[in-house]
């Protein structure tokens, strides 16, 4: 096949791939991104490959060409049982992965053994250059990766099509064509006499079919087309600031409410516009003070006869708050009509509070009772939780009467109640390890710990479970953070991820002292309590590599509180 038919596909291939990347949005699965970041440099091998003149040169090409088979096939069946909404298993895709990756170490070492290529030869015809193979072992075992990937993603559209209602029939549909054509494009071109290599043109038709699916797949991600929808309506506003008050920007339906926006710089200081500053700052302060006060993030700003509401949000990084973010709402025709009905709203108010703080009650006896429960099943901790909850309310005291709070803590009263409050749920991951392990009566082998260090990701993914449904979404993260990060270190020695200095969320770091302190000084199955001084000098040492050395000055004012809970514990 000319060498025309394979730069025309390798050009499609290339701007297929520059039109996804032009449209792409978060949401977007991130195995459609693989697939388009592959074909390019898949159908550039076969570019190669029809250029090639001596056989070392189509072997090379070949090593490209094979990504497609090893590589390509398995990211489009986890494309397909993604986007079908079926979970595979963590250990599932490695194993796919695994076997994807030894059958393309044997693609790799061609030339140097036999196991996929017994021999080859370059060969010319008529004014063609062909590579005569003779195969393997492990070029049979790529056949069946192939067919398999393929009866896999068949399957998973078969069982989504009956099965998954909320899964999209056209995705559906359009999610087995290039399944289809790419299988067989491969089988037509091996049929043909002689044999051609039609398979680039199935992988520029797949890129066709999953640009249709991307578009479908933005038009049934409601929350971000609303999202969109609001910010192009010009009803709603929006204002950030990083947490150093520095102005991050605004959208051009802000800026014609409040024209001085338009001399404001991005990245330097809300002061730089004595008018804005003086309106944002007494905002922004007040919510700073308590971020859970509605009334403090919600502000009223008149401008001729219309009246816009201002709420003062927190602008959210991944783990932590990264900035603020004012959203404003034009709100002159609810006024008259929430005045009216907040008469009438006093004692319903006080009838839903009471009702809500009965069933926040509940909610926090039933996670007590849970942790309680998770703690009878350990032998070598108990009384545990009750004792590091007590500890992190000491040391957040001792930390509020510090001249100036640590650098990179925020000790707004909403934290430092969720803090203490979330303190019982840290090892709830526990309830997930096996007896065996939980229980033993001694110290655990690597593989042992291997299994407890579980508990972190997993009491994370229960806390998760537990909250999702709450309101209180600052309270659903920190609890889910010192669930998962409790036993993360400075260093980034720790686990479950490694994570280093301020990647560890700060409650996280903090539940660690007090954690630890705890394991020190109290009796274990494994070991006698260690004595107040020597329980000391080991957290002392770990500032700056398993602790916040800026949490070091918290933890000396907190000593002598923490030594007297500690001796009454001990009585």
């Amino acid at each position: 096949m000319s060498e025309l038919f394979y730069l025309i596909c390798f050009l499609a291939a290339l701007l297929l791939s520059g039109l996804y990347m032009f449209n792409w949005r978060k949401n977007y699965d991130v195995h459609l991104t693989l697939i388009f970041a592959l074909v390019p440099i898949i159908n550039a091998g076969y570019l190669m490959l029809s250029e090639a003149r001596t056989a070392e040169a189509a072997v090379n090409a070949y090593k490209i060409v094979y990504i497609g088979g090893c590589y390509l096939h398995l990211i489009i069946m986890l494309a397909v049982f993604s986007l079908c909404g079926i979970r595979l298993g963590k250990w599932l895709r490695t194993m796919f992965m695994t076997i994807s990756s030894v059958v393309y170490l044997s693609v790799i070492t061609i030339g140097k053994n036999d196991l996929f290529y017994r021999s080859y030869r370059f060969e010319q015809a008529g004014g063609a250059y062909t590579l005569v193979k003779e195969y393997g072992m492990m070029h049979s075992v790529f056949y069946m990766l192939v067919i398999g990937y393929f009866a896999l993603s068949l399957g998973a559209l078969i069982y989504a099509f009956i099965r998954k209602n909320q899964v999209s029939r056209k995705i559906i549909l359009m999610l087995f064509l290039p399944a289809a054509v790419c299988v067989g494009c491969y089988l037509a071109g091996k049929w043909m006499d002689p044999p051609r290599e039609i398979v680039p043109a199935g992988y520029v038709f797949a890129q066709l079919c999953y640009l249709a699916i991307v578009y479908r797949i933005s038009l049934y991600d409601v929350s971000e087309t609303a999202m969109e929808s609001i910010a192009g309506s010009n009803s709603t506003g929006f204002i950030s600031f990083d947490l150093d008050r520095n102005y991050l920007g605004s959208d051009d339906t802000a800026k014609e409410i409040l024209p001085d926006l338009n001399d404001l710089t991005v990245d330097l200081p809300l002061s730089r516009s004595e008018t804005l500053d003086r309106m944002f700052s007494p905002w922004l302060d007040s919510f700073d003070a308590d971020p859970s006060d509605s009334e403090g993030s919600r502000h009223f700003y008149e401008k001729g006869s219309r009246i816009y509401l201002f709420t003062v949000q927190y602008l959210q990084g991944r783990k932590r708050e990264v900035g603020y973010q004012l959203i404003i709402t034009d709100d002159t025709l609810d006024r008259a009509y929430i005045n009216l009905i907040n008469e009438y709203n006093n004692d319903l108010e006080n009838q839903v509070a009471e009702k809500t703080a009965h069933i926040i009650e509940m909610h926090d006896n039933l996670i007590l009772s849970m942790a309680t429960m998770v703690e009878s099943r350990d032998n070598s901790t108990g009384g545990h939780i009750r004792r590091t909850s007590v500890g992190v309310r000491i040391l957040i005291d001792a930390m509020k009467k510090l001249p100036e709070a640590p650098d990179g803590y925020r000790l707004t009263p909403k934290f430092c109640k969720d803090l203490i409050k979330a303190a019982p749920m840290h090892d709830l991951g526990k309830i997930a390890v096996d007896d065996a392990v939980l229980r033993k009566p001694g110290r655990f082998t690597p593989e042992e710990f291997g299994i407890m260090k579980t508990h972190a990701a997993e009491g994370a993914r229960i806390v998760h479970e537990i909250l999702k449904s709450t309101d209180d979404y600052e309270f659903h993260l920190l609890a889910e953070n010192v669930a998962h990060y409790h036993h993360e270190r400075w260093d980034g020695s720790g686990y479950p991820e490694g994570l280093k200095g301020r990647e560890i969320p700060p409650e996280a770091r903090i539940m660690a002292i007090a954690d630890v302190y705890d394991a020190l000084v109290s009796k274990r199955v494994y070991k006698e309590e260690f004595s107040f001084e020597k329980a000391d000098g080991i957290i002392l040492e770990g500032m700056g590599s398993q602790f916040d050395p800026a949490l070091k000055a918290a933890y000396e004012a907190a000593r002598p509180e923490l030594e007297a809970y500690y001796s009454t514990e001990r009585e």
